[in-house]
């Protein structure tokens, strides 16, 4: 199935055509050019404070979920995880480890998910995009994250490391 229908370059319709190596990619018959698949990317964060985790709610919907951003054009992984923390929560982390990724259909999106640690939280803001938090016990957010969820899903994923 090609997600990207259209070339970026020219407009034509892509079709699938046989690349050497890489199986069936999506080719421009016009610009004779493969296009490789396009995405978005984002970063989740497991935010953690002694032996708190925080979970957020957003958009006015009623369950809490992991603080999350797109990428900006050109950022790394991590300048986009210290970008969205400070600019969400208005928190700097001490520690930022990789904890794993997966693709998400529903948004195009390739998720990325960081466990911060942070020693101290007493300038935590929240913007304007989080209608409200809670710092949840370890033992407490698998009952309290959104089920069913990418969020639930990376922190299930943290708890077997």
């Amino acid at each position: 199935m090609i997600k990207q229908k259209c070339c970026p370059e020219c407009g034509a319709k892509l079709t699938l055509k046989e690349l050497e190596h890489e199986g069936l990619i999506p080719y421009c018959e016009n610009c004779k050019e493969y296009r490789f698949p396009m995405f978005n990317t984002a970063v989740s964060m497991i935010c953690k404070y002694q032996d708190a985790v925080l979970l957020i709610k957003q958009y006015h919907k009623p369950f809490y979920i992991l603080v999350a951003g797109y990428l900006n054009l050109g950022e790394g992984l991590e300048d986009a995880v210290k970008r969205e923390i400070k600019e969400e929560i208005n928190l700097i982390p001490s520690k930022i480890t990789f904890n794993t990724s997966k693709y998400y259909p529903a948004s195009n999106t390739l998720m990325c998910n960081f466990i911060l640690e942070f020693d101290d939280i007493s300038s935590l803001k929240l913007n304007y995009e989080i209608d409200s938090y809670k710092w949840f016990k370890e033992n407490e957010v698998l009952d309290n994250i959104k089920p069913d969820s990418l969020a639930k899903w990376f922190y299930l994923e943290y708890l077997k490391k």
